[in-house]
């Protein structure tokens, strides 16, 4: 806890942070939970509007305050809506989140000792830089998604586009005028070295989970259990259902697989690629893959308590070289579950390193079912010790308490 002197006034400015009842919460919102409950004074200030919230807060007011705890306040701002991720309206979301920016010491009593602005959105790192110079507050830069890079690897943008040398340009400024450069990717140094920042700035802060959340958990209602398989070796995912999740591997392994009786695999969430992949399950007549609807935060550890495995897996993207945190990953992590983790992510290896399952391959599902079989062929005590060895590496490695911690001190 923060003596009254050593008390800091924290703007941490993410575009896309949510509150668990709008989105997912996620990574900004558990930092500044646990920041305020360090003593410290925190507004987290987000976009009213984007594609990634589930349910949108209804803004009235150009403003609106949301109080979420003591200390911490949720800042929402009215912006125009866009029909999706590619919808070039988007821009203009930006644009105008960008200028609000500027006006927020209107809203905000207490001023800044330190900013944080977050990527991936890279115009509004202007007005965050434009607060920081005006109330002499520390500035950090924190990229998540390393932009125009990845609008270019993955977009098919030319490097020559005049709106990715304008992005080109904003992120070498971001990083030559930021105190510290906080990422979640743990190499991306090297990236942003080559782009002109000094390495000492950087401050890799990987994503996490909350523990009073984990423990705190919501038993499964009645209608989830029954979609699940009894007595199988289940091999379990929850989370978005998206074309970067690869999770038409899953479906092949379980092809694979499916000679083998006792093995099942669930699959829990929802997104654009679900109704594909239960096509694909259809069309190979398979009977040992579950889908089940997406379910609150809170029960998602008493979804992985079923698991005997916790797929994760993405598709080969170059970017992941830079590494990368996933959020469900760490959730899984705690479970005390094995992990299969089938990701091709550059010199980051989080489940080798833990102990606590087999990484394979990214985009191989003969690799997928060879580990599954793997695992499946240990004693139970081989796969409790996997489990244990991966809770232990979360509580050390990804407790949002720490991080806040290790956040603090890159603000401070």
């Amino acid at each position: 806890m923060a003596d009254e002197n050593s008390k800091k006034t924290y703007w941490l400015i993410n575009q896309y942070a949510s509150t668990p009842e709008s989105g997912m919460g996620g990574r900004h919102y558990y930092l500044a939970k646990e920041l305020a409950k360090q003593g410290h004074r925190v507004y987290l200030i987000g976009a009213g509007f984007t594609h990634l919230l589930r349910q949108p807060p209804r803004l009235v007011e150009e403003f609106t305050v949301e109080p979420i705890a003591e200390g911490f306040n949720f800042v929402w701002i009215k912006v125009p809506e866009y029909s999706g991720a590619h919808d070039k309206k988007r821009v203009l979301n930006w644009i105008r989140f960008a200028w609000k920016l500027l006006t927020l010491p209107k809203v905000i009593a207490d001023k800044p000792d330190a900013i944080l602005y977050s990527s991936p959105a890279l115009i509004p790192f202007l007005g965050a830089q434009r607060l920081a110079k005006k109330f002499k507050a520390k500035l950090a830069f924190e990229v998540r998604d390393i932009w125009p890079l990845s609008l270019v690897e993955l977009g098919g943008f030319s490097k020559k586009h005049p709106f990715i040398l304008l992005m080109q340009w904003i992120e070498y400024f971001a990083y030559g005028s930021a105190d510290k450069v906080v990422s979640n990717l743990k190499n991306s140094v090297e990236h942003m070295v080559e782009h002109g920042m000094r390495r000492q700035k950087f401050v890799w802060v990987p994503n996490g989970f909350a523990i009073s959340e984990a423990e705190n958990k919501e038993a499964l209602n009645a209608a989830v259990k029954s979609k699940l398989p009894d007595g199988k070796f289940i091999i379990g995912y929850t989370g978005s259902i998206g074309v970067a999740n690869a999770l038409s591997n899953i479906i092949q392994a379980a092809d694979m697989l499916s000679d083998h009786a006792d093995v099942a695999f669930v699959i829990v969430g929802g997104g654009q690629e679900r109704e594909a992949l239960e096509k694909l399950t259809a069309e190979l007549r398979l009977q040992n893959v579950f889908f089940v609807n997406p379910i609150p935060k809170k029960q998602i550890q008493s979804m992985l308590a079923v698991f005997d495995v916790c797929f994760i897996g993405l598709t080969k993207d170059p970017l992941f070289r830079f590494g990368v945190s996933p959020n469900k990953l760490f959730d899984y992590f705690y479970s005390g579950k094995p992990l299969l983790y089938a990701i091709e992510s550059g010199e980051y290896h989080p489940v080798d390193d833990a102990g606590a399952g087999i990484e394979v391959a990214a985009e191989d599902p003969q690799a997928i079912a060879d580990a599954i079989l793997s695992i499946k062929s240990l004693t139970p005590g081989e796969r409790e010790q996997m489990g244990k060895n991966g809770r232990a590496y979360a509580l050390e490695h990804h407790d949002y308490a720490k991080l806040a911690k290790k956040l603090e001190q890159a603000l401070s």
